[in-house]
């Protein structure tokens, strides 16, 4: 077993306390719509969300910074792309814990540099930044990292649908098999796109995940 195996799992367990619970990232506009209401239409947004937002904006910033960009730089680019205030915000929240978690259970100078920006107000504090800069200091290879941290995303919003739609334990489990395929193609994909592509996000998406800051009823943050 690689020395780094235990501490990823670790990394992306549902249990660690970064608050992905409190956010569905726009799909409750889509419930409170009617328009994802069981296993299948879920499973829809599910796809989108992963070919679109997680392959050209977390994805992307992860292999940048494995690639050997600025996280400050990075920071200011994942900050001014992400339009929906939520969705920033919620970015944000979860970037700030893994910061915390990371100096005291992953402590590397790499991480501490990033921490230090955000505590000067010189960086924001992004959640695929914190991650990418704690899991290249484990020494974890940038598939395995990049796979990792789009299935620990699938699998909270496949929980927080669970309990949203609501739909049944079984049917969670079946959608976090399609949502692998799905994870798998975004990892084949994410090496070969261009700088550009960055931020090349579903209008939709990003519209829904706007009105949801709106909307009357809500169980999720974003």
């Amino acid at each position: 077993m690689s020395d780094y195996q235990l501490a990823l799992q670790q990394l992306v367990d549902s249990a660690l306390p970064t608050g992905a619970f409190a956010h569905s990232f726009g799909f409750e506009t889509y419930v409170d719509a009617g328009v994802v209401f069981d296993e299948g239409s879920f499973g829809v947004w599910l796809a989108a969300f992963v070919g679109q937002q997680l392959t050209y904006s977390d994805g992307l910033a992860i292999r940048f910074l494995y690639e050997g960009a600025e996280v400050g730089e990075l920071d200011e680019l994942l900050s001014a792309s992400l339009l929906p205030r939520q969705v920033r915000e919620a970015s944000l929240k979860m970037g700030g814990r893994l910061l915390e978690i990371g100096t005291e259970v992953f402590p590397s100078p790499e991480l501490a540099l990033y921490r230090d920006l955000v505590t000067t107000g010189r960086a924001a504090g992004h959640q695929p930044l914190a991650f990418a800069v704690v899991a290249r200091s484990l020494g974890v290879p940038f598939p395995e990292a990049l796979a990792a941290y789009l299935f620990a995303t699938v699998t909270s919003l496949t929980q927080n649908a669970v309990r949203a739609i609501p739909l049944g334990q079984n049917a969670g489990q079946r959608l976090l098999r399609g949502g692998a395929d799905g994870v798998a193609a975004a990892v084949e994909r994410i090496p070969h796109l261009a700088p550009d592509d960055f931020g090349a996000l579903s209008p939709g998406l990003e519209i829904s995940q706007m009105r949801h800051e709106r909307q009357r009823a809500r169980m999720f943050m974003s």
